[in-house]
C-alpha cells in the first residue's frame, strides 16, 4: 500500500506544476485556487456522503482544520502560482523537495522529536544543490524576478511542513484524511473566494479548454486523489518519511519543464539536482543497518 501511494503522489504532483502554470492569466490566482479547492472540496463531500461518512467535524477538530486548510490549501498555493511567473515550474519543485528537511526540522521544534546528524547533513547538501541549480538563473539579468521566485517557493514549502503535521495531529485524533481534506479544503476555498470579493477582485472564468482541463486536473486527480494519498502516507510514517516522495517527482516535473517551457539543462544545474537529490537521500538513510528495510515495508515504523 505504501509502494502504491509513494507512486500516486509522484506521478501525479510531478504533472501538476505545468497545470498550475497553464491557469497564470485571465483568471486572478486566487480565484483559480479558489475554484479548484472548491471543487475539489464538492468532490470529496459527494465521496463521504456516498460511503455515509459525512458528519460534522468534532468541536476539538475545528481550530486544527481550519489552520490546515490555511496552510496547505491556501498560502501554499498563493505562493506557488505567483511563483509561477518569476521561475519554471521544475525549478519550483525542487525547491518543494526540500520539504522533507522542514519536516524534519518542524517535528523537532514543535513534537520534539530528535534531528539526526544525517538529516544536518543532508540539509546542507540539499542547500547547496539549491544554489548550484539556482546559480545560472541568477546570472541572466532576470535574477531579482529569480530571487523573487526562489522567495515564495521556500513560503509555500514552509506552509506545506506545517500543514503535514497538523495532519498528523488530526490523524492522531482518530480523523481520516479523507474525511479533514474535504473540510480543510471548503476552509481554505472559502478563505480565497471571501477574501477576494472583500479585496474587489473581480470574479471572471476562463471558458477554454486549456483552462477548465487544468482545473479538473488539479482538482480531483491533483488534489482529491494526491492529497488523500500523501497525507494517508504522512498517517501511516509520519511527516518526515511521507515528503521523501517530493525528492522523486521534481525530476518529472524538470523533465515536463524541458518540453513545455524551454528549460535547458546546464552542467551546473544537473550538479544542483544530484547535490538536492543527495541532500534528501541522506535525510532518509536508515540510522543502522538494521533499519534499513525500504520505507513501504516500515508502515507504522515508530510513528
Amino acid at each position: 500500500m505504501n509502494a502504491l501511494l509513494y507512486l500516486s503522489v509522484v506521478l501525479i504532483w510531478g504533472t501538476t506544476w505545468i497545470a498550475i502554470k497553464m491557469q497564470l492569466g485571465e483568471v486572478p490566482v486566487s480565484l483559480s485556487i479558489g475554484w479548484r479547492f472548491a471543487l475539489a472540496a464538492a468532490v470529496l463531500f459527494a465521496i463521504l456522503a456516498v460511503r455515509r461518512q459525512l458528519k460534522p467535524l468534532p468541536r476539538q477538530a475545528w481550530g486544527l482544520v481550519f489552520a490546515q486548510g490555511l496552510c496547505l490549501f491556501c498560502i501554499n498555493f498563493l505562493c506557488f502560482y505567483h511563483a509561477g511567473d518569476y521561475i519554471t515550474t521544475g525549478l519550483e519543485a525542487v525547491v518543494f523537495s526540500t520539504a522533507a528537511l522542514w519536516n524534519a526540522v518542524n517535528a523537532r521544534l514543535f513534537l520534539g522529536r530528535r534531528i539526526a546528524p544525517n538529516v544536518i547533513l543532508g540539509g546542507a547538501v540539499g542547500l547547496l544543490g539549491l544554489l548550484a541549480l539556482f546559480s545560472p538563473e541568477f546570472s541572466h539579468t532576470s535574477g531579482m524576478r529569480t530571487a523573487i521566485g526562489l522567495g515564495l517557493s521556500l513560503v509555500g514549502t514552509l506552509c506545506f511542513s506545517a500543514g503535514n503535521l497538523l495532519s498528523a495531529r488530526l490523524q492522531s485524533l482518530g480523523l481520516k484524511p479523507l474525511y479533514t481534506n474535504a473540510w480543510g479544503m471548503l476552509s481554505g476555498a472559502l478563505v480565497l473566494l471571501v477574501g477576494s470579493a472583500a479585496a474587489g477582485v473581480p470574479f471572471v472564468f476562463d471558458p477554454s479548454p486549456g483552462y477548465v482541463g487544468a482545473l479538473l486536473y488539479l482538482a480531483i486527480p491533483g488534489s482529491v486523489i494526491g492529497f488523500t494519498a500523501y497525507l494517508m502516507l504522512v498517517g501511516r510514517l509520519g511527516p518526515e518519511r511521507a515528503a521523501y516522495c517530493t525528492v522523486l517527482f521534481p525530476l518529472v516535473a524538470l523533465n515536463i519543464s524541458v518540453f513545455a517551457e524551454g528549460y535547458v539543462w546546464t552542467p551546473l544545474a544537473l550538479a544542483g539536482v544530484a547535490l538536492v537529490m543527495l541532500g534528501n537521500w541522506l535525510v532518509f538513510r536508515p540510522a543502522s543497518a538494521g533499519s534499513g528495510w525500504p520505507l513501504w515495508r516500515r508502515a507504522k515504523s515508530g510513528y
